[in-house]
């Protein structure tokens, strides 16, 4: 039999795949349309919007989530995500983030104090921390924003339609301006103008035959 807090949200026409396989608290509200999946903890202040699909495998706690959003196996503390939304597998959105509408949050991924502006795009394996994030972005895999210094936390800031470049490590602070490109595998230390390229690596060089006698020796 259904808890009291699933019944009231059934009542509400909350879909739940499998009642006996959910946590709700007391203070949790979902929208009408919303489906709730196995294996869901929904904990605090948590409010959900309407049509949602909550998948497998997620926590929220004190959590808010807009309409239309689509979350899979992810843990949300403190932290909401808008209108149209899509997030997971296996991400974290803790401190206070706020991943605005349309946008598109990828497997391990974590977000801490961050605002991610509307269609903005970070697919996979990246880590942003204290940061704002503008609209239309996309952040590439394996981006980091190195917020910590061992004593202090550090602001990044990225512009409207930047392209943040695979395994890009951004040492804070720093400000990215709109339209800038960082090239892939760059350690970025100094602002980025509006429209220009940041590109921080060495040259590659090749070492004639030295793969093969490494590989035999």
């Amino acid at each position: 039999m259904a808890s009291a807090d699933i019944q009231r949200l059934i009542d509400q026409k909350v879909e739940f795949i499998d009642a006996q396989r959910v946590s709700i608290g007391e203070d949790v509200e979902i929208g009408e349309g919303s489906v709730i999946y196995p294996n869901v903890t929904l904990l605090g202040h948590t409010k959900i919007g309407k049509n949602c699909k909550i998948l497998p495998n997620c926590f929220f706690e004190n959590a808010t989530i807009g309409d239309n959003v689509t979350i899979d196996s992810t843990k949300i503390s403190d932290s909401e995500v808008m209108e149209n939304s899509t997030v997971g597998p296996f991400a974290h959105l803790r401190n206070h983030t706020v991943v605005h509408e349309n946008c598109r949050i990828g497997n391990f991924v974590e977000f801490k104090n961050c605002d991610f502006g509307n269609g903005s795009k970070c697919a996979h394996l990246t880590y942003l921390g204290d940061c704002e994030v503008g609209e239309h972005v996309n952040i590439g895999c394996g981006v980091v924003t190195v917020n910590y210094d061992g004593k202090n936390k550090f602001r990044t800031k990225i512009g409207d339609h930047a392209f943040i470049g695979s395994n890009v490590n951004i040492i804070a602070p720093v400000t990215i301006g709109h339209h800038a490109l960082l090239a892939a595998g760059s350690t970025i230390t100094e602002d980025v103008e509006d429209g220009a390229m940041g590109i921080a690596r060495s040259r590659q060089t090749n070492k004639e035959n030295f793969g093969t006698k490494y590989l035999n020796k």
